[in-house]
């Protein structure tokens, strides 16, 4: 059975139960003798009242933390990974002219949609493990150029994504976006199954009926990304160009994929998260870990340290002032005799 920390805190919910049930049964017994143990007051000093509070928080919390440091992988990461095993991602980038346009970006002041393509993939490079994840780059306008193949090396794509207009090593014509993304599958062909991302980043264009192939297997995971401005049109070579949304999420659907409007923000965490050449979260898991040993550490103290203090400061001050005069003019009276 995997204990998660639902599970734990549940766990943990019922051992609190069991310590409250205890603590109330110890209660009916101490007022047996609470004059006896008290004084004439027959009550206790008045911090003791938190004493079974924090008894079952310390049961409770000591329980939780044990259990998630018990089911946790003691192995977040691996120091030396085996490239042999590597992820990819395949990001197949439109570099035609209407890319070169200005109205992109979530600022006032806009950018090229190739600059801001460029830092949408790089918000994507910064969240993979680099000795483990291959990075290819095909470039597509009228055809499909291979620009970079299966590097480690993030700086080198990051100086590929620099907005630079790319478009001029390709004949003129009407942007090819499925004979593009066509061209970028082969290059995904040989990988092993399942070990491949799919990231196109487009502004759009029409769509041809036919032309995409079937996705090799090791394509696992599929993000079409669009840039531009979905409502306001520029000039661009005599024809009016916006973000094509209607084009991109039917590509994104074709590729069994998901399509993100990019063109103002960044794709979110949870759309990421998932992606097989993700780098695991290990914030989440080191959190986790932390918040597990702070609370297995902190009930276990409590549990420690609260019968000690109970022996030593559970009685009134006045009584136990009395009862230590008493027994020691007992002690003088016997030494004198």
């Amino acid at each position: 059975m995997v204990i998660t920390p639902l599970i734990a805190l549940l766990i943990a919910g019922l051992v609190a139960i069991v310590v409250a049930t205890a603590e109330s049964i110890h209660h009916r017994r101490i007022r047996r003798i609470a004059y006896l143990a008290f004084g004439p007051s027959g009550r206790s000093a008045r911090w003791t009242a938190i004493a079974s509070p924090l008894r079952i928080f310390g049961a409770a919390a000591a329980t939780w933390g044990l259990l998630v440091l018990a089911s946790l992988d003691p192995k977040i990461r691996d120091e030396t990974p085996e490239r042999e095993a590597s992820k990819h991602l395949l990001i197949a980038l439109d570099v035609s002219p209407s890319m070169q346009l200005v109205d992109a970006g979530p600022e006032v002041e806009k950018i090229s949609r190739a600059a801001w393509a460029g830092k949408l993939v790089q918000g994507v490079l910064d969240r993979i493990d680099a000795s483990t994840t291959r990075i290819s780059l095909v470039a597509f306008y009228t055809d499909a150029l291979p620009v970079l193949t299966e590097t480690f090396d993030k700086e080198v794509v990051r100086n590929a994504l620099d907005g630079l207009p790319m478009s001029t090593a390709f004949e003129s014509g009407p942007t090819k976006i499925s004979e593009g993304v066509a061209k970028a599958l082969e290059v995904a062909k040989p990988w092993m199954p399942g070990t491949a991302t799919l990231l196109v980043v487009s502004d759009g264009d029409e769509l041809a009926a036919s032309g995409l192939p079937r996705l090799p297997a090791s394509i696992a995971d599929t993000i079409v990304i669009g840039v531009g401005d979905p409502q306001r049109t520029l000039q661009v070579g005599g024809h009016a160009s916006r973000q094509d949304t209607v084009s991109l999420k039917q590509l994104a659907a074709r590729l069994g994929g998901t399509f993100h409007e990019g063109n103002r923000k960044h794709p979110s965490s949870d759309l990421l998260e998932d992606l097989t050449m993700i780098e695991p979260r290990l914030g989440d898991a080191a959190g986790l870990r932390e918040l597990a040993i702070f609370s297995a550490v902190t009930g276990a103290g409590l549990l420690a340290l609260i019968g000690p203090a109970l022996a030593l400061a559970g009685r009134p001050r006045s009584w136990s002032r009395g009862w230590r005069s008493g027994a020691d003019s007992n002690v003088t009276r016997e030494g004198v005799a």
